[in-house]
């Protein structure tokens, strides 16, 4: 089986390859320090399993699973028993090795690997959303009793502010007596994404992601963590 080691310390790196070159039909493809550079490597390439560890700085080892559309078997490499719960709700989780790991359990988690075998979903439920025609390019919005065209290509961003939402363009901003869910029904889920309880943004128009935060022309807009999986699908990572 192809398989890679995603976790952020060294040493668990090296220890987690030895156990690989030590048990049969393992070839490790690349380590990585961190998740960001492991879906980067995934865009690219297939694998048949991941050693993941849980707690890595920015991106945990869930957050990394929920950016993956189709993730392939993974095998958690963790010092912390308290997620087996959690670990167990995705599909994909074939075992849960509590470091230090010692060979025979390294083993016996590889065979569980071996056999497992990923359940069939049923087929998607259609969503209530209405989605937008991606033949529209604009929506118009009531300010002052005049309908004003806002060009969806122009929207850098939008914020919540109270019973109000403030659309900022490229080349002014406006006021709408309206809600973020409300305006996300009418936006193209192809260049839209609520990445925060009060922010809605295009994420074609992002500058610079850093931590939990993305830039925006002169804008800083925060992520939270449960929307950032969902945000790192929609970037073309290298």
């Amino acid at each position: 089986m192809k398989c890679i080691i995603v976790d952020d310390e060294a040493a668990a790196r090296t220890i987690v390859g030895h156990l690989c070159s030590q048990t049969d039909n393992l070839k490790v493809l690349e380590e990585f320090p961190n998740a960001m550079q492991a879906i980067k490597f995934l865009n690219k390439n297939e694998v048949d399993l991941i050693f993941l560890d849980i707690h890595m700085p920015d991106f945990t080892g869930f957050d990394f699973i929920d950016t993956l559309k189709n993730p392939p078997k993974i095998i958690l490499t963790t010092s912390d028993k308290n997620f087996a719960i959690e670990a167990f709700s995705y599909e994909c989780i074939v075992d849960y090795l509590v470091k230090p790991i010692t060979l025979p359990r390294f083993q016996k988690a590889v065979l569980k690997a071996e056999n497992f075998v990923t359940p069939v979903e049923d087929l998607p439920v259609a969503t209530q959303k209405t989605k937008v025609d991606p033949a529209e390019k604009e929506m118009y919005v009531n300010i002052d009793r005049r309908l004003i065209k806002i060009e969806f290509d122009k929207v850098q961003l939008i914020e919540a502010k109270g019973d109000y939402i403030l659309i900022k363009t490229e080349d002014k901003n406006y006021t709408v007596h309206s809600t973020l869910k409300k305006i996300q029904e009418k936006l193209p889920d192809s260049s839209f994404l609520k990445v925060h309880r009060s922010y809605i943004i295009n994420f074609r128009k992002i500058i610079d992601i850093e931590d939990n935060s993305v830039l925006i022309a002169k804008n800083v807009v925060p992520i939270s963590r449960s929307n950032r999986p969902e945000l790192m699908k929609r970037l073309n990572l290298l």
